[in-house]
């Protein structure tokens, strides 16, 4: 769906705008010259300024655009399945990655993605396989996020 930029725009300042008041509150770190809310208020100045600027865009392209347009691949079953796919992934993931864990999960979530967007049954395997374990080395070694271990909780490293 093609949503008009001066909505978005708006969208985008609301947003901005709320982080920016959210992050008055949050307190200063003694001796330190920056503090907890430097960085999400950079990011809510540049929410407000590309708001701003696609609301001005989307004011002097008002009348050649429509406020709402369906695109064309919403009339494909190929995508709108994968599309039902993905959402169903993120759904099977909030549902199931405590009771299964993480790896499980994962490969299965990477499984059916995969097949949806029309990859072959061998390469599927390889790299959810793979991409897997990356992903759970990356968050769980190197980043350090507690991912969950469910089923194979007696063989956690």
């Amino acid at each position: 769906m093609k949503i008009h930029d001066t909505i978005f725009g708006l969208i985008f300042l609301a947003l901005g705008t709320s982080v920016l008041f959210a992050v008055r509150g949050f307190p200063n770190i003694p001796g330190q010259p920056v503090g907890p809310a430097l960085f999400p208020g950079l990011i809510a100045v540049g929410l407000c300024i590309t708001g701003v600027m696609l609301v001005i865009k989307g004011i002097r392209q008002q009348a050649s655009t429509a406020w709402f347009a369906w695109e064309d691949w919403v009339h494909s079953p190929r995508h709108v399945i994968a599309l039902s796919v993905l959402l169903g992934a993120v759904i099977f993931y909030i549902a199931f990655a405590n009771s299964l864990g993480f790896l499980p999960t994962s490969f299965l979530m990477l499984l059916a993605l995969f097949k949806a967007l029309g990859v072959s049954w061998r390469r599927n395997l390889i790299v959810a396989f793979v991409a897997t374990f990356v992903v759970h080395f990356a968050f769980y070694k190197l980043l350090r996020v507690p991912l969950p271990w469910g089923v194979l909780t007696p063989w956690a490293w």
